[in-house]
């Protein structure tokens, strides 16, 4: 029997693996429908349950009894125990726990292995992976995990770890961050004399914790690598491969390419200097809540319920959590299931000590911008102390890594316009000490059914709430003469606070404006309102009422906001939108805060409630010309484009890679930026507007805009270590490009993606962009075009460690660059391939190489080229036992990289002071080179700063 619709076989999938139990319909639906079921739902899974008894009375007991039944508690599928593997496992797996109980670890062993042996794969490998990921099913195939860590434990002690060595290869292949399945895997492969093989395992763990999640091995698999150790010393002696074949030769994309922070002889190891690598995330107390609302009046009840639902208790009154409570407030727009959240969660932020993380999902965005789980998992990271560099790229990993973080904290984690259950699972911690805030105006029912969550519906003020609003907002006396007023006011309003707050924002603007007139004209504006139905019309009619009352300069402004396609736009972009100057701008977006139509969340940015954006988006498409929308958006691309070249130049002085950009609209104003400090902070402000706009540019017809935006902010992201972000700007601007039809731009980009691509491993396909960006540029006869390339595919090819191949593009970069007397870009290939050498270990040529660099670097006034070059001569010279040479060297690059202020590359040089003064003997001032050089990267939360930490304390089992 297999039946043949998908959600048929998946119905069934859920009903075997609670065979025995009853499924209720909630759970059938939450199943089938990941992404949120249709109103059909319930008539389908009536007839999914139809077909499935008629296809298992046939098979089921033989004596015509359907083994599928339907009771109070759902839907129930009944079989024999020996009839489903499932089951089978389970009552093997329990015998083989009671043997373990009964201390016969032989026994339990062969159990287990029987067990285990009945596991063909993941669990409901057959239905769709969207389904096959609900908690369910993920549940069986964990519940796998667990007995193959229990039977590894008992097979080590039984002497016998040979009977499950293959399920725990699966599973370790399977699960390749579960540190506990991996230890297990390491005492496995030594037991049974594969000694060389478990190290090897282990060092490939660690290194996957290290690129994946930016962590070090946790005290199980580092024990368990010690004991291998312990038992094998002559094992720790084997020579590892050289930690820095690929560290060095990175492409010229603005800056010199840095130098490795850990570069010393290799020196054997021994088994007494293995210690755990220090996490390289420091521990941060993030305070992310926005501020809570000063006029915040009434919820008495919803707040006593908030905090019921936020505590689990047990039968006797304790708290019982063993996983993080999730609290879901659900209700209409503009009903304040925002402002009621926030206020509880400040009222209760003390409770939790190590922070609060709040994110706005966007799940209700008038342009279907809403927030991917992976974009709000980087922010989250990035505010408990995760640098840029060590961000894991894709969603599990970074889900893994916030789960490890969170591991042992108390977090308040605040996550407001949630669109659907998928959206807010990964943002789940899993510690039981956190608690999860989530507002939607959707049924999460998803988070309901699987996660235990709790839900208080949110509905409209009461009377007495919302005149207690009021009389905050504009003081009870008033409210008391116009008591008549007042209560049409709340009518017409619908008792709803986003309504009420900008009513009263108008009255208050006017004291003596008498409360019956305005609520009169609020009677005047009901009735055409199709856009919104039941209590939102209400809402609308305010918008529409309030705009009315708007300057023309102010009221467009406010129609041209929802052109950006932005959570907060700045002053500068709000001007350019609506050709202003920034002083009417700033004006203008004054009187839209005070009016409550927009709010100020930081100083000189402005973010709009999504019901307003969408109204004012109806204003625009009725008020303003397809021409003019176009222009207004002409304008903002050109601010765009134009603030962020000057950005990146500021930051990136000596950087090549840019086009000149289309002629400017009248009235696009350019963000007016200083310094080093001001173009960080604009670039990292405006960054999720500028992914937007190349976006929008290329659907307005911008094409040109677009991928000049992309190649543009490629540096930034790159060195920000924004992974995702940087490929998904590299594919949008090409896709622009080409759609554009310029040679020029698609060279450009598919250049930038490989490079991107080749940032996360993805060789092939980087191979390919490059191979296209390499025919484009010789097609065009553009020289700098092809040698940038060129050192690209050479960087690729050193990482592989084909570094005869890097040689030859290097030398045809070099090549195109003495034909276009681009002396900077002659230097710094000559840095690269004497950084090429040195990984060959033809010093001496590395020596001759970077010295004519530098000499280059010194004629263009590029200081910081001049600095690596200066620090790969004192690189070869330490490894030719030149060590006094080394050190003038570094000392030199030093000197440089403090003029320039790059404190990072200033710290790896001074690390690579402290290994030549350990070369050298002088052990008590290489220590304090390694903690200046630590100290300074641990600032700027450098990945590089937990090697010297660790070096720091291997080299305190030496001499002092």
């Amino acid at each position: 029997m297999t039946p043949s619709p998908p959600k048929q076989r998946a119905l069934l999938a859920l009903l075997l693996v609670r065979a025995g139990s009853p499924v209720g319909l909630s759970d059938v639906i939450d199943v089938l429908w990941p992404q949120g079921p249709p109103r059909s739902a319930p008539n389908v899974v009536r007839h999914h349950v139809s077909s499935l008894r008629c296809l298992l009375s046939a098979e089921a007991n033989g004596d015509g009894t359907v083994p599928l039944t339907r009771g109070s508690g759902g839907y129930r599928l009944d079989v024999d125990a020996d009839c489903l593997d499932l089951l089978v496992f389970r009552q093997l797996a329990e015998r083989a726990r009671q043997a373990t109980r009964d201390g016969s670890p032989p026994t339990a062993t062969g159990l287990y292995a029987d067990a285990l042996a009945l596991w063909q794969g993941p669990v409901a490998c057959g239905i769709a992976a969207e389904v096959r990921t609900h908690p369910v099913f993920t549940a069986v195939d964990e519940e796998c995990v667990s007995t193959v860590r229990a039977a590894a434990a008992v097979a080590l002690a039984a002497g016998a770890s040979d009977r499950v060595l293959a399920p725990l290869r699966q599973a370790a292949a399977a699960h390749p961050l579960d540190e506990s399945v991996q230890a297990h895997l390491v005492l496995a492969l030594s037991a049974t004399g594969r000694q060389a093989e478990a190290l090897a395992a282990y060092r490939a763990v660690r290194e996957r914790l290290a690129e994946e999640l930016g962590v070090g091995p946790g005290p199980e698999l580092t024990d368990a690598q010690q004991r291998v150790l312990d038992q094998h010393p002559a094992a720790a002696r084997q020579a590892p491969a050289h930690p820095e074949a690929t560290a060095r030769s990175a492409p010229d994309t603005g800056d010199p390419p840095r130098t490795p922070s850990t570069a010393a002889p290799p020196a054997p190891r021994t088994p007494s200097a293995v210690t755990p690598r220090p996490p390289r995330t420091p521990r941060v107390r993030p305070a992310h809540l926005p501020a809570d609302l000063p006029v915040f009046a009434g919820r008495d009840d919803d707040l006593t319920r908030a905090e019921a639902l936020s505590t689990r208790r047990g039968p006797h009154g304790a708290t019982a959590s063993p996983a993080p409570t999730v609290t879901v407030i659900e209700g209409m727009a503009g009903v304040g299931k925002t402002s009621l959240a926030v206020h509880w969660a400040h009222g209760v932020a003390s409770r939790f000590p190590d922070g609060q993380l709040y994110a706005d999902l966007r799940g209700f965005d008038p342009a279907g911008a809403a927030l991917e789980s992976g974009e709000i998992l980087r922010a989250f990271l990035y505010g408990l102390g995760v640098h840029p560099q060590d961000m894991p790229v894709g969603l599990g990993a970074r889900a893994a890594l916030y789960r490890h973080l969170l591991a042992d904290r108390r977090v308040l984690v605040l996550l407001d316009n949630a669109r659907d259950s998928a959206q807010v699972r990964p943002l789940l911690p899993g510690a039981s000490g956190c608690h999860v805030m989530v507002t939607s105006r959707n049924r999460l029912q998803g988070l309901i059914a699987a996660e235990g969550a709790r839900s208080l519906v949110l509905g409209p003020l009461s009377e007495a709430e919302a005149r207690e609003v009021l009389s905050r907002r504009l003081g009870p006396q008033r409210i008391a003469a116009e008591a008549a007023a007042a209560e049409a006011i709340i009518a017409l309003c619908g008792r709803l606070p986003l309504a009420l707050a900008i009513v009263a924002a108008r009255a208050g603007s006017g004291p003596g404006f008498p409360l019956a007139s305005i609520a009169a004209e609020l009677r005047e504006g009901h009735g055409g309102l199709d856009a919104f139905s039941g209590d939102e019309a209400d809402v609308r009619a305010v918008f529409s009422w309030s705009h009315r009352y708007l300057t023309p300069a102010t009221a467009r402004l406010f129609r041209l906001l929802s052109i950006h396609p932005g959570p907060e736009v700045s002053r500068h972009a709000a001007a350019s939108l609506a050709g202003l100057e920034p002083r009417e701008a700033r004006a203008a977006l004054a009187d839209l805060t005070r009016s409550h139509l927009l709010t100020e969340p930081a100083p000189g940015r402005y973010a709009c409630h999504d019901l307003l954006r969408a109204y004012a988006g109806e204003r625009v498409r009725a008020e303003e010309t397809e021409q003019g929308r176009r222009d207004a958006l002409g304008r903002l691309l050109d601010h765009a484009l134009h603030t962020a070249q000057t950005a990146v130049d500021l930051l990136y002085p000596h950087r090549t890679e840019r086009e000149p950009p289309p002629s400017r609209h009248t009235g696009a104003t350019p963000a007016p930026l200083s310094g080093r400090e001001s173009a960080v902070a604009w670039l990292t402000a405006e960054l999720p507007a500028l992914l937007a706009l190349v976006e929008s540019a290329d659907t307005g017809g911008f094409l040109t805009h677009a991928w000049q935006l992309a190649l543009t902010l490629e540096l930034f992201a790159d060195r920000r270590g924004l992974r995702d972000e940087q490929i998904t700007l590299q594919r949008a601007g090409l896709a622009a490009a080409e759609r554009l039809g310029d040679p020029l731009g698609r060279a450009h980009l598919h250049r930038t993606l490989g490079f991107a691509l080749h940032r996360t491993g993805a060789d092939a396909e980087a191979r390919s962009h490059l191979g296209h960006a390499l025919r484009l540029f010789t097609a065009l006869d553009h020289r700098d075009g092809q040698a940038r390339t060129l050192r690209s595919l050479a960087f690729l090819a050193n990482s592989r460690a084909r570094h005869e191949e890097a040689l030859e593009h290097y030398a045809q970069a070099l090549t195109h660059y003495r034909t276009t007397a681009n002396v900077r870009g002659q230097a710094n290939v000559l840095n690269e391939i004497g950084w090429t050498h040195i990984l060959r270990g033809d010093h001496q040529e590395a020596l001759a190489r970077c010295a004519t660099a530098v000499a280059l670097h010194q004629d263009t006034g590029d200081a910081g080229g001049e600095a690596a070059a200066w620090d790969s001569i004192g690189y070869a010279h330490h490894h030719l036992g030149q060590y006094t040479h080394a050190l003038s060297c570094y000392r030199r690059a030093l000197v440089l990289y403090r003029e320039i202020g790059e404190r990072t590359l200033e710290a790896e040089s001074i690390g690579h002071v402290g290994d030549t003064l350990h070369a050298q003997g002088d052990h008590r001032a290489a220590r304090a080179s390694w903690e200046h050089a630590a100290a300074i990267l641990a600032e700027w939360g450098h990945p590089d700063a937990d090697r010297l930490l660790e070096k720091l304390h291997d080299a305190t089992t030496g001499p002092a």
